[in-house]
């Protein structure tokens, strides 16, 4: 491995909501630098165009180019481009919010999105991750794999209560993994968000491995469990078989 790069993106990835502007000693702090490496990574940052240093504040700040990434992989990814047609008759059809997301270890990761006009309280954008374990999308993803790969993810993930809903006991979370194994579809309901419900189906390859999951989101202010999935899991199941390799 080049450790010049992965210290490069060590130093891109230190910056989040919590720090969206650090000073050098902070991000030395952050990516575990001696202030001479991270003084020499930043202003290699700056030169690409990837960091922006405030003349007076003296911090440092990503840019907009750090998006770039981003957009080439949507634009790059075949399953991403595959989906757009399911996702958008899905969003015209239901009139919810319809997402596509990939599973990366512990997290699921939102990679295409269109929203409801009934827009949920939330703060979900492209490139946001959420823990598999107590989602829609996470949970159809984990009703896939084999059961022992399953549990080693639930076990590693960062396990605690986001909402009072939110279940988080391995043994609970494994049964609704095999709950969704056995229905084709995840559901979960006000486990990150209050007065947010999901269903799921997972996209598997030629393999049968998950690859993706669709879900659709709603208001539980407008649906109830039982109706959300009456309505919307054979949709997401159809959807979710369209795309994959089987």
């Amino acid at each position: 491995m080049v450790r010049s790069v992965e210290k490069a993106f060590r130093v891109l990835s230190a910056f989040d909501a919590d720090r969206p502007a650090m000073s050098l000693s902070q991000i030395a702090s952050v990516t575990d630098l001696d202030m001479s490496a991270a003084q020499r990574f930043t202003h290699t940052l700056v030169k690409l165009g990837y960091l922006a240093k405030n003349p007076d504040t003296r911090q440092f700040e990503l840019t907009v180019r750090t998006l770039d990434l981003g957009y080439h992989f949507t634009r790059s990814n075949r399953l991403v481009e595959r989906a757009i047609p399911y996702l958008l008759h899905l969003s015209k059809e239901t009139e919810e919010t319809v997402n596509l997301t990939i599973p990366d270890d512990t997290e699921v990761v939102f990679v295409s999105r269109f929203l409801s006009r009934h827009v949920l309280n939330t703060d979900v954008i492209i490139g946001t991750r959420l823990p598999a374990y107590c989602t829609a999308p996470g949970l159809a993803i984990l009703s896939r794999l084999p059961a022992d790969e399953a549990r080693d993810i639930v076990r590693r993930s960062d396990l605690r209560p986001h909402t009072p809903h939110t279940v988080w006991d391995i043994a609970t979370v494994m049964e609704r993994v095999d709950e969704a194994a056995q229905a084709g579809f995840g559901v979960a309901c006000e486990e990150i968000y209050h007065g947010d419900g999901s269903v799921a189906a997972a996209i598997v390859d030629t393999g049968g491995r998950p690859i993706a999951a669709i879900n659709i989101a709603t208001s539980l202010a407008r649906y109830s469990r039982e109706e959300m999935v009456e309505r919307f899991a054979p949709l997401v199941v159809a959807a979710a078989r369209s795309l994959s390799k089987i």
